[in-house]
């Protein structure tokens, strides 16, 4: 539900905007993606009618939220590539993203059932978390941490996968934990 340009927002507008989205993606990430818009905005400390002239319906806060989400994600992979060791960056910014993963797919399911294609809604900011994992991922490689035969779209693949089955386990951290090695362990070269 993107909509359309808009002239620049006032200072304190785009505080109570980022304020909305901060406190947004704290709830939704606690207590769930149904939780009122009400409730939100008296988190936030702002009005009803406040949260819906940034977001004028659930959907707009909750494909906001998701993008920011997904910016943040590139912004952590973008601030990897530039410590020391490559390949604990790209272990490191992959075990992260699967631990932070089940809020972003419990944002993406909830678009999902609202009718929002969230590949179109992420597609922009998408394509910096691609880049960002092809520069950690190129690190990674040349340093010998990752094998050569495995991409961008692959590591991809495995997030997806690895996050979707840290879900699955739910609270057994140790199955989470087992998983997570295994698949790390796979990223590794051979031998």
């Amino acid at each position: 539900m993107t909509s359309p340009a808009r002239k620049p927002l006032r200072a304190d507008a785009l505080r109570n905007r980022e304020r909305l989205l901060q406190v947004a993606d704290e709830v939704f990430a606690s207590k769930g993606t149904d939780v009122s818009t009400e409730e939100i905005a008296r988190a936030a400390g702002v009005g009803i009618g406040t949260l819906f002239r940034h977001f004028p319906a659930k959907e707009d806060l909750l494909e906001a939220v998701f993008v920011r989400r997904l910016a943040m994600v590139a912004e952590q992979a973008r601030a990897l590539v530039a410590t020391g060791d490559p390949g604990e960056a790209l272990f490191g910014f992959f075990s992260l993203a699967v631990s932070e993963s089940s809020a972003k797919n419990a944002l993406a399911e909830a678009l999902e059932e609202a009718g929002v294609n969230v590949r179109v809604a992420g597609s922009a900011v998408g394509q910096e978390v691609r880049e960002a994992l092809g520069e950690l991922l190129a690190g990674a490689q040349r340093a010998g941490a990752v094998r050569d035969d495995i991409g961008v779209l692959e590591l991809q693949a495995l997030l997806v996968g690895a996050s979707r089955a840290a879900q699955f386990a739910g609270d057994g951290p140790s199955v989470r934990a087992r998983t997570l090695a295994v698949t790390l362990d796979g990223l590794r070269p051979r031998g």
